[in-house]
């Protein structure tokens, strides 16, 4: 696919001169402002990027826990299929305008290298990460002629005589033809996003969808402190509406246990579901399960196991839980299969097999506290998307605004999905709001 071709600076300020070009204001220096501003810019557009942190890129520098999970390695369509129908249609006319590779361009203009991990995920080859991506596109940005403050807290939106005009910041009113809002959610709200952005789309007029939690971290009823930092790898979790009940949502992944519960992609996968089950009504969340061995079907496993034990009689049947738990577990799994550990397999009873390979697909890790919105990665919910036009990322309701990013009701599966969705929508906004008039186009 041919990517986007990235405007010389020179360039860029001819074009400007030539143009006349608009005034337009970026709020927000994450990933969809970032590409916003340069884009705008890049069509021949005034920009100026205010941010409210001391520097650009705060949620994308805990992207990937640090090493930055840029995107991910499918198609746009296949992309595309993973968010939610309504979600997904929206996200079509902006996934067409700026794809995986466009994003990748930028970097690898850059001299950084990436490479794909077997899940499909894209990150940057290390000892590059998450800072010299924000770095890369900071000067990406500023190559393009956009005006950068940060330590910028904007406070409102000024509206006149129904079309935007411009923004607050303090107590002063900085004039723009074209306001693009890309400010983030409520995750992480140490990072600045602190749901500014939904405050004041609400306040010229806009409908919020209501706020859950995804791509966060479940909190357990009930935990084990000792196993504060275990992981398990390449497993499934589960989660029911009760203990043996129905299955509602599953993730395969990995598991991370953590002080409070539950982290790690395969928590993250299950979240938003969970999320909403709790806020319609289901008590705590339900339970969780998790397959150890996801791979084999339970008879598969059983066999197996039987297998072994007979042409091993004094195997022991712990030696081969230690096959798929780390140490620290093995003790409080056997605990709760009720299998002794030291039993050998010539002594092992056929129902006690049974209990064990139950365990080993299906090993309980009890009820769902919570699960915490400001924890998430993601936030599903806010500006809802039938207020917003797909194609330009302009307000229905105001003219002149521009949304994009977590701010829109879109949420993602964990995978570099969500952020796929910013840069995409962040480039469209930024080209709309500039007028679109010198946009480079495919060939």
């Amino acid at each position: 696919m041919t990517a986007f071709r990235t405007l010389p600076r020179a360039e860029v300020l001819e074009r400007r001169a030539k143009s006349n070009g608009r005034e337009v204001l970026v709020v927000g220096g994450g990933a969809a402002g970032l590409i916003a501003a340069k884009r705008a810019a890049e069509c021949g557009a005034h920009v100026t990027l205010l941010e409210k942190n001391d520097r650009l890129g705060m949620k994308i520098l805990i992207s990937g826990g640090g090493k930055c999970n840029l995107t991910h390695a499918g198609t746009m369509e296949e992309i595309r299929a993973t968010f939610r129908p309504a979600e997904a249609r929206f996200l079509k006319p902006a996934f067409y305008r700026y794809t995986n590779d466009d994003l990748l361009d930028i970097l690898h203009t850059a001299g950084m290298q990436t490479y794909v991990r077997p899940d499909g995920r894209i990150f940057p080859v290390e000892p590059a990460n998450a800072k010299d991506v924000v770095a890369a596109l900071e000067q990406a940005v500023r190559d393009a002629g956009v005006r950068v403050v940060t330590g910028a807290a904007v406070s409102g939106l000024v509206v006149e005589e129904g079309r935007i005009t411009g923004v607050r910041v303090g107590e002063r009113v900085r004039q723009a033809e074209s306001v693009i809002v890309a400010v983030g959610g409520s995750s992480y709200p140490a990072t600045g996003t602190t749901g500014d952005g939904w405050r004041w789309a609400a306040e010229v007029g806009h409908t919020m969808v209501p706020l859950r939690a995804a791509l966060a971290p479940l909190y357990l009823d009930r935990v084990e402190p000792d196993w504060s930092g275990v992981a398990l790898r390449e497993v499934t979790l589960r989660a029911r509406v009760q203990a043996g009940g129905k299955e509602y949502v599953r993730w395969h992944g990995d598991l991370l246990f953590t002080h409070k519960g539950l982290s790690g992609p395969c928590a993250l996968g299950v979240s938003r579901e969970i999320a909403e089950r709790m806020a319609f009504g289901l008590a705590q969340g339900g339970v969780l399960e998790v397959d150890l061995v996801p791979d084999i079907s339970f008879e598969a496993l059983q066999a197996q196991i039987r297998a072994e034990l007979r042409d091993s009689p004094r195997k022991t049947v712990g030696s081969i839980v230690d096959r798929y738990l780390p140490d620290r577990l093995t003790a409080p799994f056997m605990a709760q299969a009720s299998v002794e550990a030291q039993t050998r397999g010539a002594h092992l009873a056929a129902k006690t097999l049974n209990r064990l390979v139950e365990r080993l697909k299906g090993w309980p890790l009890g009820g769902i506290r919570s699960v915490p919105l400001e924890r998430g990665e993601v936030v599903a919910g806010g500006i809802s998307l039938e207020e917003v036009d797909p194609q330009t990322m302009a307000s229905r309701i105001v003219p002149g605004l521009f949304l994009c990013g977590e701010i829109l009701d879109i949420a993602g599966p964990v995978g570099g999905y969500n952020l796929q969705a910013a840069w995409s929508t962040g480039y469209v906004a930024g080209e709309a709001a500039a007028g679109g008039n010198n946009a480079t186009k495919r060939p």
